[in-house]
């Protein structure tokens, strides 16, 4: 059950996101600052990558890797779980490192199958990777499926130059992303206002 506070929330979010897709039609110029979240990234416990566009997010997960952030990588999503931990060994990250979870078929899965994984790990603090858009629903479903983890978010970026941004083939997948996270909110009770950990000093990743 949504408290009235959390529907207050919603709605304003949906009216501006409304607002963007079909006021102005130019989605992209807002959903940054609506989908994307970014976290100052501090030494962590696991990197989890989220199947969906895998050769650049195993690409970003692999530079994090490679620069000390954790020891460990989880990735999930019955897709491309394999393709992604393959390509995160071919830029040098060790295959002892990566453990996959191949079953998950969405991103309430991808968290829910997480969850007993990490807490496996012993990872309490953890690094989300995926694309920039999809970081809010992730973070949320993660949240909804282990409130007790840690996380920080490090999304594949978007071009910066937001022109270029319009012609970039991820476009309809952004605005179908207003869509998933009213359906997530009302089928699931998984609000778009995830929690990210609060960190005091920003901290470098260890090298």
């Amino acid at each position: 059950m949504i408290r009235q506070s959390a529907r207050r929330r919603l709605r304003a979010f949906f009216v501006i996101a409304a607002a963007l897709l079909f006021g102005s039609g130019l989605a992209l110029f807002g959903a940054d600052a609506l989908l994307a979240l970014r976290s100052p990234l501090k030494p962590s416990d696991a990197i989890v990558v989220l199947g969906g566009d895998g050769p650049r997010r195993a690409i970003r997960a692999a530079a994090l890797y490679r620069d000390g952030v954790a020891p460990r990588v989880l990735v999930t999503g019955d897709g491309d779980c394999l393709h992604i931990r393959d390509a995160m060994v071919a830029r040098g990250v060790p295959a002892e490192a990566v453990e996959v979870e191949c079953l998950s078929r969405d991103t309430r899965e991808n968290a829910r199958f997480s969850a007993p994984i990490l807490e496996n790990m012993g990872a309490r603090r953890v690094v989300l990777v995926t694309s920039w858009f999809h970081m809010r629903r992730a973070a949320a479903a993660f949240n909804k499926a282990d409130p007790d983890l840690l996380l920080l978010a490090a999304p594949v970026e978007p071009d910066p130059d937001p022109l270029r941004r319009l012609a970039d083939p991820d476009m309809p997948r952004v605005a179908l992303e207003y869509v998933k996270l009213g359906w997530y909110a009302l089928r699931f009770g998984i609000l778009p206002f995830p929690r990210l950990e609060a960190l005091r000093p920003v901290m470098e990743a260890r090298a």
